[in-house]
């Protein structure tokens, strides 16, 4: 099945059709793979036209937080997913890709309207509803409402945190520096420090060019 898809002119059509409507947004595709990345500095806009099984594709755009301090790309608010589409021949393919493209375009202008700023990120991630569970979604609006200098938004946030049961070794990573964060939340000369040496962090073991920025 994978020598099928290897030559098949699946990746070819894709990567033509995202060049058209992904390039001229200013987007840079990671290697020679499906993945298209929206680079802002902090964050991503991450694209990427998922493969099935077989030969084909589908679409999921959404952002990362480089905060998280990770080596692989991840999609920690999604803003759209598009179920996977079979090749069948080269001409319905094509157009199928082209749609997928102007998708992931619209998508990626949305994203970047959603979130022009750090206030705005703040707004977004404190609004949600609380799910219980997803440790994730209150220790990126603790990070977030920290930045912005909302110190007791952020300690309640990180307080759900550290309220959940870390029953694998990720959850006890994210509740040790939800701790950690928690006690400077106060400081936010501190916790913009904190996080600025994650975001370096992570770009390096992205691969991503190193970038003078603000957390702003």
């Amino acid at each position: 099945m994978l020598g099928m898809a290897d030559r098949s002119p699946v990746l070819r059509i894709i990567t033509s059709a995202a060049r058209e409507s992904l390039k001229p947004l200013g987007l840079a595709r990671r290697g020679r793979s499906r993945l298209w990345i929206d680079d802002h500095g902090w964050w991503l806009g991450v694209v990427e036209f998922t493969p099935p099984r077989i030969a084909g594709s589908g679409l999921c755009v959404g952002a990362m937080w480089l905060w998280h301090d990770v080596d692989h790309l991840a999609f920690h608010v999604d803003a759209v997913r598009v179920g996977s589409e079979l090749f069948r021949t080269e001409d319905q393919f094509t157009r199928l890709a082209a749609e997928l493209s102007r998708q992931a375009a619209a998508n990626v202008t949305a994203l970047r309207e959603r979130f022009p700023g750090l206030a705005d990120v703040a707004r977004y991630l404190t609004s949600r509803p609380v799910r219980r569970g997803f440790l994730w979604d209150s220790f990126d609006a603790g990070v977030a409402a920290a930045l912005v200098g909302d110190a007791d938004t952020a300690r309640d946030h990180f307080e759900r945190v550290l309220r959940e049961d870390a029953l694998v070794p990720w959850m006890v990573d994210a509740q040790e520096k939800a701790r950690e964060l928690h006690a400077i939340a106060a400081d936010r000369d501190a916790v913009t420090a904190w996080v600025t040496r994650a975001v370096d962090s992570c770009r390096n073991k992205l691969g991503l060019d190193p970038v003078p920025f603000a957390i702003s």
